[in-house]
């Protein structure tokens, strides 16, 4: 049966139960959650955004963007709201949590251009950008604004106490009236905002806290202490936590423009891991964003060559202002798969892991619009929210190089198992990382291991014995001799494609110190058998291009199974994370094309093939 993607079918998500207590599970660092948690285990997942920006980040301030934080958790909770070029704009679902996440460096800095305020107009900097914006261009006065700070060239600190007190306590307060216990959840944050040369190391910051706690200290930024090392960060969220008595985690902003800063050997200063830094990433950053607008950061066909499916919607231009191109030297240090294999060999030297991380997807939109999905896709900016021409707008550009809107990506979601949709639950998840990302559709999907399960595990309360017999996606094995097997199920968004395969990376560390990857195919839709190299066929796309529908009958609105590793070596390091992949759906080009009659080069894709990954699951002989 076709279904055209465009529906406004309203759907409100079930409530959580409570049954009986998950297994614990080990890790590398002492937990930092509640240890009280509720009874029972999580049987609902929540899906959010944790990086959406409003008028108040500089950048989104000039690129046009007029909503603020009202707007924002307006539209994440369902309601129509008007864009800042006029459009009228509503989910078709609403979100159940929200975290904006304005710059800290800057937050509010465009207002004060756009007014004039003495304190900037005082430079050549400031005249020249408030010109440009009272003339109608404030996209060139973005651009140029972004550069100068990346590069260290700002004539006025972009960070002024009384402003930031001031935009801190209205987003602070925002957070408060929009927050609904056990109905939508608004977390309070911000996004740190690091740049070493163009280089992008940002990260979201959001806390466990209400007002009493977040309101004592306002956000970190970089050229408070002239420092964009993240351990400056950690230091900052130690006091935050020591002051007010709450909790704060970070999560790094997806790593495809930091020409291979994000995972490293060694530290921003160059010197080596040791046991201290080693343990206080992995404190502070338990989560990293796999995928958001500006591509997708599971893996790249360079790093994966015998992975068919790593080619999807990857950035591998250069770093934030394509200042420095790329070289495949760097694509190692900014793509997750191969950081949760480098964390292994980190591990087996120094003794703690510090990327073991969860993972979860995100926009970065700064249009204070939180939405992922391809048919309701309002771009990066606001410069690029409509008009049939945006696809071909340079997105990033330099003399070196240029990224064009058409490359930005519907991407992502937060999902969370949690016990309810409170700001305690959630995060808790989060630390725990019982999280996964989605590139837009809101599957569900749930990933259990252990070494008893059977075929029988799943009948009946199938996730009662995940937890019983094993642990949860973010969970820890046991040194084992036996092999380990995993339950692994996912079910299809009712508004989005039906369901391809679901399949399982694995990554670990061999004795010689080599890194080792494969990607096994465990169940998949219809009766498409696999060829002597394990490899299941693709299904052909069923989209018309005519208008936007397709047939979900080649795929399958549920997948699972239960699947045990072939290859297990029980002294090597290792992690299994999932990947759900979709039959092929419209890719948010081909509405523009549709509805705005937009005329696209040969080169823009029409056609995309979402996806899930989970948080892994790791094994340790240790």
């Amino acid at each position: 049966m076709n279904r055209l993607i465009c529906c406004l079918i309203f759907l409100s998500l079930l409530g959580c139960q409570k049954d009986s207590s998950p297994k614990s599970s080990s890790s590398d660092s002492p937990s930092r959650t509640e240890s009280a948690t509720p009874s029972g285990y999580p049987t609902e997942v929540y899906f959010g955004d944790t990086h959406l920006h409003t008028e108040y980040s500089m950048d989104a301030g000039a690129f046009g963007n007029t909503l603020g934080l009202d707007e924002a958790y307006q539209f994440a909770k369902g309601q129509e709201v008007t864009s800042s070029t006029g459009l009228k704009a509503k989910l078709s679902r609403p979100l159940d949590f929200l975290v904006i996440a304005d710059h800290s460096d800057g937050m509010g800095v465009y207002q004060a251009l756009e007014k004039g305020d003495d304190w900037v107009m005082g430079t050549n900097q400031g005249k020249r950008w408030n010109k440009l914006i009272q003339d109608g261009d404030g996209p060139t006065a973005a651009v140029e604004l972004i550069k100068a700070f990346s590069q260290g060239e700002m004539e006025f600190d972009v960070n002024q106490q009384e402003l930031q007190e001031s935009v801190w306590a209205e987003m602070v307060n925002a957070a408060e009236t929009y927050n609904e216990p056990g109905t939508f959840t608004a977390f309070i944050g911000y996004e740190w905002t690091s740049l070493i040369k163009g280089n992008n190391l940002h990260r979201v910051v959001i806390y466990r806290d209400g007002k009493a706690e977040a309101i004592q200290k306002i956000p970190a930024n970089t050229n408070a202490n002239d420092t964009p090392d993240p351990e400056y960060l950690w230091n900052y969220l130690t006091e935050y936590e020591q002051l007010t008595g709450g909790k704060a985690l970070a999560i790094p902003h997806n790593g495809n423009l930091s020409n291979g800063m994000m995972f490293t050997e060694t530290r921003v200063n160059g010197q080596p891991f040791d046991e201290s830094y080693v343990k206080e990433r992995i404190k502070w950053e338990p989560l990293y964003e796999i995928t958001q607008i500006k591509g997708d950061g599971e893996s790249h066909p360079f790093l994966s060559p015998n992975d068919e499916f790593a080619d999807f919607e990857n950035w591998d231009v250069g770093n934030l202002d394509l200042s420095a191109l790329k070289t495949n030297d760097m694509l190692a240090g900014e793509y997750g798969r191969s950081a949760l294999k480098l964390g292994l060999k980190i591990k087996n030297d120094v003794g703690t892991n510090p990327y073991k991380f969860g993972l979860i997807g995100s926009t970065d939109a700064h249009t204070s619009l939180a939405t992922a999905d391809d048919n309701n896709f309002y771009g990066k900016a606001v410069n690029v929210e409509g008009g049939k021409d945006r696809w071909e707008h340079v997105f990033i550009g330099s003399d070196q190089a240029e990224i064009l809107t058409w490359e930005t990506v519907a991407s992502g979601y937060a999902a969370v198992w949690a016990h309810e949709n409170t700001r305690a639950s959630l995060f808790d998840a989060m630390m725990r990382k019982e999280t996964y990302a989605t590139t837009g559709p809101r599957m569900k999907v749930r990933f259990f291991g252990g070494y008893d399960f059977a075929a029988g595990d799943l009948e009946g309360d199938w996730v009662k014995n995940g937890y019983e017999k094993g642990v949860p996606m973010g969970g820890d094995l046991a040194k084992s001799d036996k092999a380990p097997n995993f339950i692994v199920q996912a079910s299809m968004d009712p508004e989005g494609g039906s369901l391809d395969r679901i399949q399982i990376v694995k990554g670990w560390a061999n004795p010689d110190g080599t890194l080792s990857e494969k990607v096994y195919e465990v169940v998949w839709a219809g009766d498409r058998q696999a060829d002597a190299n394990g490899a299941i066929p693709r299904l052909e796309s069923t989209v018309n291009e005519a208008d936007a529908t397709w047939d979900n009958s080649s795929g399958a609105s549920e997948l699972k199974q239960v699947w045990q590793d072939p290859d297990f070596d029980p002294a090597l390091e290792a992690f299994y994370y999932v990947r759900v992949l979709e039959i092929p759906t419209p890719r948010w080009t081909l509405y523009d094309k549709i509805r705005m009659g937009s005329e696209l080069s040969d080169e823009v894709p029409l056609i995309t093939q979402q996806r899930a990954y989970t948080s892994p699951i790791w094994y340790s002989p240790k």
